[in-house]
């Protein structure tokens, strides 16, 4: 008899029912505290299978995770922070389908002589590949940033970002959701449930395709991250980085099990974490409990992966009649209400929708509370800037 799905926090039906949903099919499921409704799979969730992998369970994001690096920067050696927050701003590319300008972005990376090229039908290979160089360091739109925090335990600065695979990790996820269905690479398919066998030809080849997104993402992130560290005029002495929309082969209660965590962080023993919260609250660096506990092996050894949202975005934002160009569903959030939670905390904002205000996010403090022992925090982050795509940024 499969055991239950270990949960953290409190999470509406909805979310429990996706979750439920997912567990029917997997060996072992979890939830995290900032779980909340998915496509197919709860984000906040991580679910085990046994020799078989979720295109769904992974995303369309494939190893969307977040980078931190802590400088040798404090409070008073940071430079003019609205200046820095504007050369943020400039110098990297933010919004839906942008390519990155940047004479040094890593375009020459070895991932893109990978061999796992070769599972790209060759009729698509050369213009995904392309597409993947020129994205390779740029930011994204959502919840995507790059922020500027400043340690509370010592002052030092630290730079954070969040973003993944961008184009390259959207065209596998959905080209692989469309084989499973009979259907060929590229073509727009139903969003369902694909879960492909590693000893298929199909899994192997989008398993060796998720981890070619997974070293993408990774190279994406640290370059960002480093050129930010840069631009502020400091040095790195640390680096924390995770996925946290991704698939490993791990060992749990004794036998191999695939481990998929979407919106999920992992978090063994010591294991360390840059977790954000919303852009008007603290962020964490955490690790894994050293002294592991039972909710530990029940959560896959994993943990929440950010705030967790409390608001859809059309909630948050509203709905925009873009042929009328006009407000047709007012959100909950307005602008004075964003900026005013900002002002109090003396957070500079550029760009970003009302989507992502802090009031549609809870309290990154109250999710870590709900994870109880199996987690460590390390390192409080306040946040000093906060860098996103604005609202309907596209490519020129």
């Amino acid at each position: 008899m499969k055991p239950a799905p270990k949960i953290f926090g409190h999470h509406e039906e909805g979310t429990l029912k996706q979750l439920r949903d997912v567990a029917s099919r997997a060996e072992r499921t979890a939830l995290m505290a900032d779980g909340h409704l998915g496509y197919i799979m709860p984000i906040g969730g991580v679910a085990a299978y046994r020799g078989k992998v979720s295109v769904a369970g992974v995303g369309f994001d494939i190893a969307c995770g977040n980078a931190a690096i802590r400088t040798d920067l404090t409070l008073d050696t940071v430079p003019d922070l609205n200046e820095a927050a504007d050369a943020i701003f400039d110098t990297f590319e933010f919004g839906i389908g942008r390519s990155e300008r940047s004479k040094d972005a890593p375009r020459d990376h070895p991932l893109f002589d990978s061999p796992a090229w070769e599972h790209v039908p060759a009729s698509h290979r050369a213009e995904l590949r392309q597409r993947a160089r020129d994205q390779l360091g740029t930011i994204g739109s959502g919840n995507h940033y790059i922020d500027v925090f400043a340690d509370e335990k010592d002052g030092h600065i630290w730079v954070g970002v969040h973003f993944g695979s961008r184009g390259l990790g959207h065209t596998i996820a959905s080209s692989f959701m469309a084989m499973h269905q009979g259907q060929k690479w590229g073509t727009r398919a139903k969003e369902t449930e694909a879960l492909l066998s590693l000893d298929s030809k199909l899994g192997a080849a989008y398993w060796d395709l998720m981890n070619l997104a997974g070293e993408y993402a990774y190279a994406g992130r640290e370059w960002v991250a480093r050129k930010t560290v840069d631009l502020l005029g400091g040095r790195e002495l640390e680096l924390v980085h995770n996925h946290h929309n991704f698939a490993w082969k791990e060992e749990h209660f004794g036998e191999e099990l695939v481990v998929v965590r979407k919106g999920a962080t992992p978090a063994f023993p010591g294991q360390k974490s840059f977790v954000g919260g919303s852009m008007g609250d603290n962020a964490v660096i955490l690790q894994g409990a050293t002294e592991v506990t039972q909710e530990q092996r029940d959560a896959l050894f994993s943990t929440v992966h950010g705030a967790g949202r409390v608001m859809s975005r059309t909630e948050a934002a509203g709905r925009w009649d873009r042929r009328r160009r006009k407000m047709r569903t007012p959100g909950r959030v307005t602008e004075d209400m964003r900026d005013s939670w900002l002002r109090r905390e003396g957070v500079i904002l550029r760009g970003s929708g009302l989507d992502e205000a802090p009031q549609a996010y809870r309290r990154l403090k109250d999710v870590l509370k709900a994870q109880g022992d199996t987690i460590e925090v390390l390192h409080d982050l306040k946040p000093l800037i906060v860098v996103m795509a604005g609202s309907g940024t596209f490519t020129p």
